[in-house]
């Protein structure tokens, strides 16, 4: 029997598991705001270069005519459209002001940049770390390197924080993490420089990959296998909805740093209750420490209404209920493992371009509101809204289509809907938002399908290994996806060309997945081997479980017989 026998008999998903999962996955209302926060907190305002002393007075006068008296003083932009943002005239224009005025041809009128600083518009943001350090025109590429950043502490923290959990335990790291989050994220609010904020979001992230990592392994150890599927899927919607609390947030604070203290203090709230977590009994057996273990499980036991159980735990019983587990333990595999035999290479090759395409394409929709032309807080609600659909439409295809063709389905329909929407004008804003949520959609499902998917193709031995190689790639892409954002300068549809075209090219990778639909879980690598290296006859590679068991009968009757006719069968 194993540790999930053990549960089942203790209550099963009983009542300490529901405050359990529950109490977890809370603060994940507020993991969507540290990940989404940069639309917010770094929104860029409409802003144009300050004139001088008299700026408020030129700003509200407008000629007879209508024409606004900044036109003086502030040069058009290259389209014709509107007062360019980043350069203004050495000395006023008057003459622009008359009904029939117009720059010297021959002499056009000298411009330079914007030396007195900014006027930014205060309708939309109160303030934004943008009109906080004027991270604007020559200083643009600033404003998306916070977000770079951010993601880099993400990436830090899923290296630092996973080793950590195995060494300390997952209860530890994650009630540090709340408590980093809850301190450093508040202290970004009160950041006085740009690098200091930096450094501040830095860590930040890292606490969001501790949280993260410790909280789905702390659930998923303490849940027995029938329910993980639906707990998983019913917990991943307080992402969901977290993204549609962050627009709630954004839109009643617009004040980036009040909104840093509203998504980061209540992680104090979580630091304080997070003690009453217990530590994972399987981690604390494998660690030596059985008396511990079965301390916890009694605990739990009696929450579950199973105090008689409770009585009957003994070392040997629960030893003799892990022996798979500790036997798994003594293997040593390495993430070399993931690459040296042709299944696992086939395997991960695959799900890094996966999880880095997908993760590349989603944050390069959701982290560019800005540019649908829609209220930004509509947007992010809407956003938000579009993974409920999306995400029970995944579980349908999954179930039905099977993980190979919604993989590759997913990802190639999200590529094709972004390449639409470059040829859609600026001014058609509806089928602009409606393509975009389309794209968004498409990327959340294909989110959903590789979460389920990695961990049906990786071997238990080395499935965590696994999942934090691929999880590392998916930091690389969400890295990457701003840093794209500053293209546009160069063409404006490049960056739409580059997240589409990866996600193209990570669904011809999945093609190449194996199937896993109604396929039981890969123990070991040579189980992964066996199925689907592509070495074996299919008549092999096909067998059912009974299936399995009657060669296996066969063989060792064979054997006993030394081949005494047994193949006339």
């Amino acid at each position: 029997m194993g540790f999930s026998e053990l549960l089942d008999q203790m209550g099963g998903f009983g009542r300490y598991q529901w405050l359990h999962v529950t109490l977890i996955s809370f603060p994940g209302l507020l993991m969507a705001s540290q990940n989404l926060l940069n639309n917010f907190v770094s929104g860029t305002p409409g802003h144009r270069c300050s004139i001088s002393a008299n700026d408020s007075f030129w700003n509200l006068t407008r000629q007879a005519d209508g024409r606004d008296a900044l036109e003086a003083f502030i040069p058009p932009d290259p389209s014709g459209t509107r007062l360019d943002r980043c350069r203004r005239y050495v000395t006023p224009q008057w003459q622009m002001l008359n009904a029939n005025g117009s720059a010297n041809g021959s002499h056009p009128p000298r411009t330079e940049s914007c030396a007195d600083g900014w006027t930014y518009d205060r309708s939309e943001f109160i303030a934004t770390t943008v009109s906080e350090w004027d991270l604007v025109c020559s200083l643009r590429p600033l404003k998306q390197m916070i977000q770079t950043v951010y993601m880099g502490g993400v990436l830090a923290g899923a290296v630092i924080y996973g080793g950590l959990s195995d060494r300390f335990g997952r209860r530890s790291v994650l009630i540090w993490s709340y408590l980093q989050l809850g301190v450093l994220g508040t202290c970004c609010a009160f950041s006085q420089s740009y690098w200091v904020y930096c450094a501040f979001r830095f860590l930040s992230g890292m606490a969001v990959s501790g949280i993260i990592l410790n909280s789905v392994s702390l659930k998923v150890e303490w849940i027995p296998t029938k329910s993980r599927t639906l707990v998983g899927t019913l917990t991943s919607f307080y992402f969901t909805f977290g993204q549609m609390v962050l627009a709630g947030l954004a839109y009643w604070l617009r004040d980036w740093r009040k909104l840093h203290v509203a998504v980061c203090a209540p992680h104090v709230l979580f630091f304080a209750y997070s003690w009453w977590f217990a530590e994972s009994a399987r981690w604390l057996v494998l660690r030596q420490r059985s008396g511990e273990a079965l301390k916890t499980l009694r605990r739990v036991a009696r929450i579950n209404g199973k105090a008689d159980i409770s009585e009957g735990l003994t070392p040997e019983v629960l030893r003799s209920h892990m022996t798979k587990e500790l036997e798994t333990d003594r293997e040593t595999l390495t993430a070399y493992d993931l690459l040296r035999t042709p299944g696992m290479r086939r395997i991960s090759v695959g799900l890094i371009a996966v999880w880095f395409s997908t993760s590349f394409a989603y944050y390069g929709l959701a982290m560019d509101l800005q540019k649908f032309g829609v209220s930004i807080y509509v947007m992010q609600l809407i956003f938000g809204a579009v993974d409920i659909p999306a995400k029970l439409v995944a579980l349908g295809m999954l179930s039905f289509l099977g993980r190979r063709v919604s993989q590759a389905a997913c990802l190639f329909m999200s590529a094709l809907v972004i390449f639409a929407n470059i040829f859609v004008p600026t001014d058609k804003q509806v089928v602009r938002t409606t393509l975009a949520c389309l794209g968004k959609a498409f990327t959340s499902a294909s989110f959903t399908t590789v979460y389920l998917y990695t961990g049906e193709l990786y071997p238990t031995v080395i499935r965590q290994t696994g999942m934090g190689l691929v999880s590392t790639m998916a930091r690389v892409g969400s890295m990457a996806a701003p840093a794209v954002l500053i293209l546009d300068e160069v063409f404006p549809a490049l960056p739409s060309v580059v997240y589409g075209g990866a996600a193209v090219l990570a669904s011809g990778f999945a093609c190449f997945l194996p199937e896993t639909l109604n396929v039981p879980l890969p123990d070991t690598v040579r189980d992964v081997e066996d199925r689907w290296s592509g070495r074996k006859p299919p008549e092999k590679k096909e067998a059912t479980s009974e299936d399995e068991r009657a060669a296996l009968s066969l063989k060792q009757v064979k054997d006993a017989d030394a081949g005494s006719g047994l193949n006339a069968l």
